[in-house]
């Protein structure tokens, strides 16, 4: 979350927690998304903290939701990057090359980031090629600073909640009208994790809802396109007034 929370932090407090079974977030027994919610709730309450703006990235935009959905009087604003109330996918099966260039991919990366040679032969070839669309050295940094740890570091119990979920068929559309705080949804044109029209749909059901759309850009845009994504929300805070603390 640094490429948002480094720039933003000029203005606001800002308070990323690493979710449980995630990075430093251990996870000794299985657990549900439930308790995702629950362990933010908890962590807001600890911190004292009554009023907020919730920004989630995929499954954080979810959580967000949630939080806007159960605890809408503490929320100032919503911020949702690259999810959706009702996420759809159009991304295609996976063969065990792309799972074998993905591998190689990650590590050559690691140790020599953005190197052209590495993301033309192998990165394209990966499962990057579902992440991002724009195969830059830029991009690839980011990958190379925290996505291969972030992967490393999620749990069995994590991904298996995840994927409890997603079997259920999550749907919050029709709940969408009782967020009244200001929200901000942003999509990548060619998201196949969660597609960009299930974004604008979600945007659309809520009260106070905004829509912007990156082209030529996919799941991981806050990497591909970062300063327009900064921007895009900097300016969208001072258009809806919320102010950053004192």
């Amino acid at each position: 979350m640094e490429v948002f929370t480094q720039p933003l932090s000029q203005q606001f407090q800002m308070i990323a927690p690493d979710l449980r079974g995630y990075g430093g977030s251990p996870a000794r027994h299985a657990f549900t998304m439930q308790d995702h919610l629950a362990d933010l709730h908890q962590l807001l309450d600890h911190l004292n903290i009554d009023r907020y703006i919730a920004l989630g990235w995929s499954l954080g935009g979810i959580l967000a939701l949630e939080l806007a959905l159960s605890h809408g009087d503490r929320l100032a604003g919503l911020i949702l990057v690259a999810t959706a109330a009702h996420p759809r996918s159009n991304h295609p099966p996976v063969g065990w090359v792309e799972v074998a260039n993905t591998g190689i991919a990650s590590i050559v990366n690691r140790l020599v980031p953005g190197w052209q040679w590495n993301i033309d032969t192998f990165g394209r070839r990966s499962l990057y090629q579902y992440l991002i669309q724009q195969h830059k050295a830029s991009t690839y940094q980011y990958l190379a600073d925290a996505a291969l740890s972030a992967y490393l570091q999620t749990s069995r119990h994590a991904t298996a909640a995840l994927n409890q979920a997603i079997r259920s068929g999550y749907n919050r559309t029709a709940d969408l009208p009782s967020i009244s705080c200001p929200s901000l949804v942003l999509a990548g044109e060619c998201d196949r994790h969660i597609m960009a029209s299930a974004s604008a749909e979600t945007a659309q059901q809520l009260r106070q809802g905004q829509f912007k759309q990156y082209p030529n850009t996919a799941h991981l845009f806050p990497w591909e396109v970062p300063q327009h994504v900064i921007t895009d929300i900097q300016t969208w805070l001072a258009d809806v007034q919320l102010h950053p603390r004192d």
